[in-house]
């Protein structure tokens, strides 16, 4: 039992390190699941680094969908899914999350351009909004509720930042996450976003400011969020360094946000709130 936790710790730890600093600041009774949610994250988004065809990515995907989905007694033999499962059924968190995650996660395996900022916004509510719900919702159940839409916001602030620092991974795989509104707007297209040809920078420069926007319509709500919520937002505290940083190297997805500073920024939120 105590190799499992610790390979789902390992698996947090290397896979999504910000998330696993933010794990610190927990009640300590509250770590193992959140560590096996968080973990359950890193697992679907690599999917894609995993595959070379779409099929095999779905039928991942599928297996996660099913394992969520089955009764409470099942054991799989997979430390990161057996922990997911004790953490849904001990904290009674709503396996529908899951299940919209994983169908938004199918966008990740295909070169499809995304529509439009409806979409995109969709797309992060579901993905990084849903596992700060679900991880406010293992801390405290009612709060989490009542700022539910607090995760919405900040789910998109921080993942839109993440597209724009994978944007480089992004382009040499052909995938363009800025929405096909966007590009128009700033006079350009896919082709020529994955080309980095014109127009490519102004539209960076409007997914920049979307994602502040978003930031900031969180950041306006969060003075009355409970401490006892703060850890399930410190990942998404460190958005706005990143996309400061962004819009000094548009197409480069800019340089890393220093270690100290995630520490700093994030001790600080911890301490103060928003």
């Amino acid at each position: 039992m105590e190799s499992d936790a610790g390979h789902v710790t390992e698996i947090v730890r290397k896979g999504d390190p910000d998330r696993y600093l933010s794990v610190l600041y927990a009640p300590e009774d509250k770590r193992t699941a959140l560590l096996a949610l968080y973990a359950f994250n890193v697992e679907v988004s690599r999917v894609r680094d995993a595959i070379s065809e779409p099929l095999p990515g779905e039928i991942r995907l599928q297996w996660w969908r099913d394992m969520v989905a089955a009764p409470t007694e099942t054991v799989t033999g997979n430390p990161v899914a057996d922990g997911l499962r004790r953490a849904i059924d001990e904290y009674e968190l709503p396996r529908a999350a899951f299940d919209n995650m994983l169908e938004a996660r199918i966008f990740d395996l295909y070169n499809d351009p995304m529509p439009d900022r409806t979409s995109l916004e969709g797309y992060c509510g579901e993905t990084a909004g849903a596992l700060i719900q679900l991880a406010s919702l293992l801390l405290e159940p009612e709060a989490a509720v009542a700022h539910a839409s607090l995760a919405g916001h900040a789910g998109c602030a921080q993942a839109i930042a993440g597209m724009l620092r994978l944007l480089p991974l992004h382009r040499a795989r052909g995938q363009c996450y800025v929405p096909a509104d966007i590009l128009a707007a700033a006079g350009t297209d896919r082709e020529a976003l994955l080309g980095a040809g014109e127009g490519a920078e102004r539209a960076v420069a409007a997914m920049i400011a979307l994602g502040r926007e978003h930031l900031g319509q969180f950041e306006a709500g969060a003075g009355g969020m409970p401490p006892s919520l703060r850890p399930a937002y410190l990942p998404a505290a460190l958005a706005g360094a990143q996309l400061d940083r962004v819009a000094v190297a548009p197409l480069e997805g800019g340089k890393p946000v220093p270690v100290a500073r995630k520490h700093w920024i994030m001790l600080r939120r911890a301490a103060r709130g928003w």
